[in-house]
């Protein structure tokens, strides 16, 4: 799913994308700051947040489990932060294809060929950039050898250059 904040100009913020597990609509007020698309197939379970309360009042694994999901969205959020203010359109791409093979990997076994269920558009604005920057970034780590373009995803040819531009 993708996640994101409309601006009052009509702009859309991407703010991250959801995988199968994922735990979404933690809110503390009863008007959610974000919206949720499907860019996939997806089954979602809701519950009432009274429901829900008295559901985990006696599960202390889960109330674990729910935090170190918070923690790990905070720091993820804050990753987003500085991808966002101080890293070129090159180091953004890259840091979003490693992470995202990273996020895939956790669901399954890591593969060199990474699925893209979303739009270049929806990289874009969850980079901070424009799609022509996008595209253009993609084909240059495409001709330096970094990843192969595919249909519905990129290949990483050179995973450990990646995770150096990543990491930059």
């Amino acid at each position: 799913m993708r996640l994101y904040k409309l601006l009052p100009d009509g702009r859309r913020q991407i703010v991250g994308f959801a995988l199968p597990g994922d735990f979404l609509g933690m809110a503390t007020s009863a008007r959610h700051s974000l919206s949720a698309d499907a860019i996939g197939p997806v089954v979602v379970c809701r519950f009432s947040r009274t429901s829900f309360a008295h559901f985990i009042e006696d599960k202390p694994h889960l109330l674990r489990r729910i935090n170190e999901f918070a923690v790990r969205e905070l720091s993820q959020a804050q990753d987003h932060m500085v991808l966002l203010g101080r890293r070129s359109a090159e180091e953004k791409v890259a840091s979003f294809l490693v992470n995202w093979r990273d996020r895939l990997a956790q669901l399954s076994s890591p593969a060199k060929t990474v699925p893209l269920p979303m739009s270049r558009q929806d990289i874009a604005d969850y980079l901070g950039l424009t799609i022509e920057t996008v595209s253009r970034t993609m084909t240059k780590l495409e001709r330096d050898g970094v990843i192969e373009i595919l249909p519905g995803g990129i290949c990483l040819l050179d995973p450990a250059r990646a995770e150096a531009l990543a990491a930059a």
